[in-house]
């Protein structure tokens, strides 16, 4: 089940919600809980009892993990807890890419290659498996206290707001919430407002992207002129921004509407002026994530400027093979880590001499041709695909219609839209800053209006697939 399906938006949200507000507040927690369970089980129900089971078992190492005084102890809780969840995501997601390229080894030698049978990837793994990892290391750390509650850290875990794409949340960001919250009409309103908008992101801007994309890459390659390939590509940009970012939005307004507040994921990526400043904007839990239990243990930035390069590459390679297990997604981290490391070294200073707009331009550029790595699945055809880009190929053999280029120009607008500080203010102003009484009339006038579009366009359309929902 996904946010932006008919069976979410019409018949489980609207009952959700509906026992959650008549329910007193000391079942709340347990509402919660069993419609994550029943979301989460209504499209992988025999992995929910994976998710069920190794909640568990963190649960009790991690209580025993604080009660010892043992150094040892602890370190040897910590290493199980992690090395099962790492475990868990290993098998389900890498086994199969492991074996694949363990065989094609094999074929080179002509020795007998290993049969495997090729495991389904169980839904939301690894947002989940980072968070598991994320509640041991900071009561390891001793940033907080375990809950005291094995049903609270089920619902810490498997929460259904963020549960399939996140936003990925620290333990301690989230942990005082689950046990004591605060909820007001305001944040249930505003909280409406951002899913709405979020779905609109979706629905009419990323699914419109993605019937183009998914065209194009459909398309032979050697069949493709430039000008095509490169629409393609950057109506594929479009598309997964808008989709991804949209489903934080609505991650986001959920978890307002039931008294939760989560951390931002997105802040207008595609206006940054370098790739560093890119990744300060686009997924910024998993960022978050990447700095703190990744790379600041590497040694952050107090080791030697080798050392920090390393750092850098190690993260964004990491990052690139979280996101899928092939080649492709393992070449578009080391392609970002390659930006970053000059960027810190050398290429920073020209971007900021270059001035604002041609380095936002060029950094676009940078993003818009490492998502045809992240894209297409082999990575022999991810430089075929960017050959047909630069080779001038004039060919034209694909027609764009008016709806196309209409919403094609609707993406760029609110791309590109935070560009500017009165463009800014206007989203701060709707996302951020606190409502009178005229301003709710006409923004949930408006929230109104882009929910029921989506609606109507989701049930006039079969197209409706969300990219994150495989990681």
């Amino acid at each position: 089940m996904v946010f932006s399906s008919i069976v979410f938006l019409l018949y489980f949200l609207p009952i959700f919600l509906l026992i959650y507000y008549l329910i007193d507040k000391k079942y709340k927690n347990g509402v919660i809980l069993l419609g994550s369970i029943f979301f989460y089980a209504w499209g992988a129900p025999k992995f929910i009892f994976v998710i069920l089971f190794t909640t568990f078992l963190d649960f009790h190492l991690v209580t025993w993990m604080d009660r010892t005084t043992n150094e040892t102890k602890r370190k040897l809780m910590l290493l199980l807890s992690v090395s099962v969840n790492l475990g868990l995501l290993f098998y389900f997601k890498y086994s199969n890419f492991f074996i694949e390229n363990v065989n094609a080894v094999l074929s080179l030698f002509g020795d007998k290659q290993i049969h495997w049978t090729k495991l389904i990837l169980p839904i939301g793994i690894s947002f989940y498996t980072f968070e598991t990892i994320t509640y041991v290391v900071d009561v390891y750390r001793r940033i907080h206290k375990p809950l005291t509650k094995f049903w609270d850290y089920q619902l810490y875990i498997i929460l259904f707001p963020k549960l399939i794409a996140g936003p990925i949340i620290r333990y301690h960001e989230l942990a005082d919430q689950i046990t004591e919250r605060k909820e007001v009409i305001d944040d249930k309103l505003t909280g409406f407002y951002r899913f709405a908008f979020g779905l609109a992101k979706k629905v009419l801007i990323a699914n419109q992207m993605g019937q183009l994309a998914d065209a194009v890459f459909a398309t032979n390659y050697s069949e493709l002129d430039t000008i095509t390939a490169w629409i393609g590509s950057i109506a594929y940009t479009f598309q997964i921004y808008f989709d991804f970012s949209g489903y934080s939005d609505m991650a986001i307004g959920l978890a307002k509407m039931i008294g939760f507040k989560f951390p931002e994921n997105f802040n207008n990526p595609y206006i940054s002026q370098s790739i560093t400043e890119f990744w300060r904007r686009w997924h910024i839990t998993l960022g978050s994530w990447m700095r703190n239990y990744l790379y600041i243990p590497l040694g952050g930035n107090k080791v030697s400027t080798t050392r920090l390069y390393l750092n850098l590459w190690i993260v964004f390679l990491a990052s690139g093979l979280w996101h899928g297990a092939s080649w492709s997604f393992i070449f578009w981290g080391a392609y970002h880590g390659f930006f970053l490391v000059i960027e810190r070294a050398f290429f920073g200073k020209i971007l900021h001499k270059i001035g604002k707009i041609p380095s936002i331009f060029f950094t676009f550029f940078i993003v818009n041709v490492g998502w045809v790595f992240f894209r297409i699945e082999k990575i022999s055809d991810a430089f075929r695909f960017l050959k047909t880009m630069f080779s001038y190929k004039s060919n034209h053999n694909m027609v764009f219609d008016i709806e196309f280029i209409t919403y094609f120009c609707i993406a760029i607008f609110f791309s590109f839209f935070a560009f500017g500080k009165m463009g800014q203010k206007i989203q701060d102003a709707v996302y951020f800053n606190n409502y009178s009484n005229n301003k709710h009339i006409l923004v949930c006038g408006i929230s109104l209006i882009v929910f029921l579009l989506s609606i109507s366009s989701i049930t006039s359309s079969g197209f409706n697939p969300f990219i994150y929902f495989r990681f």
